[in-house]
């Protein structure tokens, strides 16, 4: 099926090219206009029904039409001269509010057609006065996806038009919390993201002018990914808003990281054997090349493709809503990736054929040693010390896992304007003032006014409490809603211990009789998710591991490789959460790595780091195919594939590096990027051929390597080898060995020497 799908791509290639163009510019239209409207980035719409946070929330939305959101903010107003504020100064306050909440800011025409219009009139409310009385608080809440552009710009038009206001009447507006919050951080890390970005594509440019040293194979791979990039991101967008499913508000950045890693390094695969077929086959017209190469590497793309969609996959059956999308997400977009890789690519070499690499002529001649041939000779040539040698770093840095914690605090900020005013407001009220938590209560009947005042008085009682606010009912009187305020920053791990602890026991030992009680709040849902995220990740690390083995079953066609892969990718990844917790949590002293980090790494590590794995497991297999010893192959297998996945590696590093400028995603950008070095540099070109090395042909167990029997041909034919096409090194060559100066002997003089002798038919040093 795959060889049909490339033979088409290739022999239709500017039916293909066009229809892929036509798609990304639609598609891409339809995500940028659709994107914002599918994603949600409220955390606690993500939990299931049966946690308590979640419980609350329902009960907010039903019962008084209130849903939290994360475009609360709060505004903090002072006297310019920074005294007290007087009865006068408070009543300008009010009025200035009723004001500006009647007034509707009008937000700029859509640029897409599909996009939301955020017109819309603030809700403000008056809050509390600080206890020395210079300044009163004013709640601020916009209707929108607070991560949309569209939005961010009609609150700074609120921002401006609110500090001109209370400037002519002598005061000053600070604000912080929510919206206020992003805005700021992403104002503050605007100019440096847009650096990491730019340093971003010059890395991928300069790495592949440097290995083809061609325009065309640096800009090609690039143009081609973002249009790809356009077209899932279409897909994925269209399909939430169609089923009407809220994406996670990381989705659109990550699907955009996710396939610009994985599409370059599918283009660099092809790119690589093409120009190795190109090479081997001077007459070969560029179409056929295309075909031909797409369908040698065309398996165990797919099947590198498909490691990433079921590992992603298994996101799925997890409780915890934000994983239950972004699997599936990210499993759309790569599957995107992979139909691309199979049908965009093919097509585009088949059109560019040989100008793909000019200027360079260098290409048409194979180089005869460089630092490919030397590993591929002394990983073949000494298995059992680089073996060790492996094993001994993966454990020395695996060994920082020991005690690794999960933290659920925010990321460390920028001291921006929003920081600041929180600051200040933590100087002279509770630190947990800026974000209070509510506690909701429901009965079939009227509440006792009574039992929900005992309520309140239980709280007041309550470790970590600084204050209690009266209870609010709704219109039956069947519900009440009690605000709490902490002593600690709602974001804080000590606030999810008192309210998953005492808070929570208070709650439930003094609700009224019949009725039920529950808490929400920023601390009140993320220990939630804690809980969440713990159950998922004993759940998805299983399935995951069962789907990818079987993938690699299938394309191996072996019990023992696979195996051996697996067990390459689970050292990696315990050598990679080993390093973000020695770094994060021993050596910068942090609580503990971020929460979801295990699962990140665990998806991204394993199932990208598999790519790499099974390519070279893939070229190993069908090196062995050929009447050479074993180690011979592993060398010719490491020789021709280590440029590929070193660039590759490099490219994907790169991409998700460029994550670690943001400090909300600073582990997440290290961790990967690390974990993806490891995976390219070590498992697959050091740990996988070493053991390739030494378990010979037994890898391939039950099929010794060999595809479809002996070669697939009468074993007579070619008992001396002299009909197989001729490789360096092989006898009547008319190069000499690329081995040349590690001595003589490498190359087999006969394909039936003992591979019992000297290292499977080598000499030994």
């Amino acid at each position: 099926m795959i060889r049909s799908i490339t033979s088409f791509a290739t022999r239709r290639r500017w039916l293909t090219i066009g229809v892929w163009v036509l798609l990304g510019i639609a598609l891409s239209v339809v995500g940028q206009s659709l994107m914002y409207k599918a994603t949600d980035s409220q955390t606690g719409d993500f939990l299931p029904k049966g946690y308590d946070s979640a419980a609350a929330l329902r009960i907010a939305e039903e019962e008084f039409g209130a849903k939290p959101d994360a475009n609360a903010a709060t505004v903090l107003l002072s006297r310019t001269d920074g005294k007290k504020l007087t009865a006068a100064d408070r009543d300008r306050i009010g009025k200035i509010v009723r004001e500006l909440a009647d007034r509707r800011i009008e937000a700029a025409k859509p640029e897409m057609p599909l996009m939301e219009d955020y017109s819309q009139k603030p809700r403000l409310g008056l809050g509390t006065v600080a206890p020395d009385g210079t300044f009163q608080l004013v709640s601020l809440s916009l209707k929108g996806n607070m991560n949309d552009p569209g939005l961010q710009d009609v609150y700074k038009d609120f921002r401006d038009d609110a500090r001109k206001e209370f400037t002519g009447a002598g005061m000053k507006a600070g604000f912080t919390g929510g919206i206020a919050s992003s805005v700021d951080s992403l104002e503050a890390s605007k100019e440096s993201e847009q650096l990491v970005h730019i340093a971003t594509i010059v890395l991928i440019l300069l790495l592949n002018v440097i290995v083809f040293r061609s325009p065309l194979a640096a800009l090609l791979p690039l143009i081609a990914c973002v249009l790809v990039g356009g077209v899932a991101s279409g897909a994925v967008a269209g399909f939430a808003v169609l089923f009407d499913i809220n994406l996670d508000a990381s989705v659109p950045s990550l699907i955009t990281v996710v396939l610009l890693g994985i599409g370059i390094d599918y283009f660099l695969f092809l790119l690589f054997r093409f120009r190795e077929e190109l090479r081997n086959n001077p007459g070969v017209n560029a179409r056929e090349a295309a075909a031909t190469t797409a369908a040698k590497v065309g398996g165990a793309v797919t099947s590198a493709g498909l490691t990433i969609v079921a590992a992603f996959a298994t996101l799925g059956v997890a409780s915890f809503g934000q994983f239950r999308v972004l699997g599936p997400a990210i499993a759309v977009s790569v599957l995107v990736m992979l139909l691309a890789s199979l049908t965009l690519m093919p097509a585009i070499l088949a059109v560019t054929g040989r100008a793909m690499f000019w200027p360079s002529k260098a290409w048409q001649r194979e180089r005869r040693g460089g630092f490919a041939a030397r590993l591929g000779f002394a990983v073949a040539h000494r298995p059992v010390r680089y073996v060790v040698g492996s094993l001994a770093l993966l454990g020395l840095l695996s060994a920082g896992a020991l005690g690794v914690k999960m933290s659920y605090d925010m990321p460390e900020q920028d001291r921006t304007d929003a920081v600041q005013v929180a600051d200040e407001i933590a100087r002279s009220m509770p630190a947990g003032a800026v974000d209070p938590h509510t506690v909701y209560v429901r009965g079939d009947k009227p509440l006792d006014e009574r039992a929900v005042n005992g309520l309140g008085d239980a709280l007041r009682k309550t470790e970590g409490v600084a204050q209690v606010l009266p209870a609010r009912y709704d219109a039956d009187r069947d519900a009440a809603s009690i605000g709490v305020v902490l002593k600690v920053g709602s974001e804080s791990s000590k606030a999810r211990e008192l309210v998953s602890g005492p808070v929570r026991a208070a709650i439930s030992e003094h609700r009224p009789d019949g009725a039920d009680a529950h808490i929400t709040g920023t601390a009140a849902i993320y220990a939630d998710v804690s809980e969440a995220v713990e159950k998922d990740l004993r759940l998805v690390f299983p399935i995951a591991a069962g789907l990818i083995a079987l993938i690699l079953l299938l394309l191996l066609r072996s019990l023992v490789a696979p195996l051996v892969l697996l067990v390459a990718v689970g050292l990696g990844f315990a050598a990679t959460l080993g390093s973000a917790t020695l770094l994060f949590q021993h050596t910068l002293d942090r609580p503990g790595v971020l929460f979801t980090l295990p699962l990140v790494l665990f998806l991204f590590v394993v199932a990208l780091g598999t790519d790499y794995n099974i390519l070279i497991g893939d070229r190993i297999r069908e090196e062995m195919a050929k009447p050479v010893p074993a180690r011979r192959a592993v060398a010719e297998a490491v020789r021709h594939t280590a440029p590929a996945i070193a660039t590759a590696g490099l490219v994907l590093a790169g991409s998700f590096g460029s994550l670690a400028a943001s400090p909300a995603s600073q582990e997440v950008g290290f961790a990967t990027a690390l974990g993806i070095l490891l995976s390219a540099l070590v498992l697959s070109l050091v740990l996988v051929p070493a053991l390739a090395a030494i378990l010979g042909r037994a890898m391939w167990w039950p099929s010794r390597g060999e595809r479809d029997g002996q070669n697939q041909q009468d074993p007579a034919d070619r008992r001396d080898g002299s009909d197989y096409p001729q490789y360096p090194g092989h006898p009547g060559h008319p190069e000499p060995s690329y081995a040349a100066g590690y001595g003589t002997g490498y190359a087999p003089e006969h394909p039936s020497a003992d591979p019992s002798g000297p290292v499977g038919g080598m000499p030994r040093r």
